[in-house]
Order: structure tokens, then sequence, then C-alpha cells
């Protein structure tokens, strides 16, 4: 679990780091299936990816540029 520098944003860094950690994770299903040519695996995961970094983006949105930058650095 990601600590947030300011306490009172604990709760969205807790979640926008969960969004953040499932899009590496379909990240990563969509590189294998791009690899081995499985059309169908790959545009499932590029859904997944799509749908997971919107939310995350949207959490982000409302946290302030120091919180981001502290999830970035330990997901990313």
């Amino acid at each position: 679990m990601i600590t947030a520098i300011n306490k009172r944003n604990q709760a969205l860094v807790t979640r926008a780091s969960k969004w953040l950690a499932k899009y590496n994770e379909a990240n990563d299903l969509r590189n294998e299936a791009d690899d081995s040519g499985d059309d169908k695996a790959f545009k499932k995961a590029e859904a997944l990816c799509e749908k997971s970094f919107n939310n995350y983006l949207e959490l982000v949105s409302e946290l302030p540029l120091r919180e981001k930058k502290n999830i970035e650095k330990v997901l990313w």
C-alpha cells in the first residue's frame, strides 16, 4: 500500500494506486497477446487497459500533483 504525503488524501491515493496496478497487469497481458498474435485476447486486454487507466486518471485528477508523482514513482 502506498502512503499518501497528506493523510487527507489516503483514500484517493489507495484507490488510484489500485487502478494503476490493474492497468499495469492488463498492459502485461496485452503485450503477451500481441507477441503471440492472439487478436481476441489483445482486444480484451486493450479494453481492460483503457478502462483501468481512465479510472486512474479520474481519481488522480482530484489529487495534488505531488501525490500523483508519489504514486507513479512507486508503481512505474
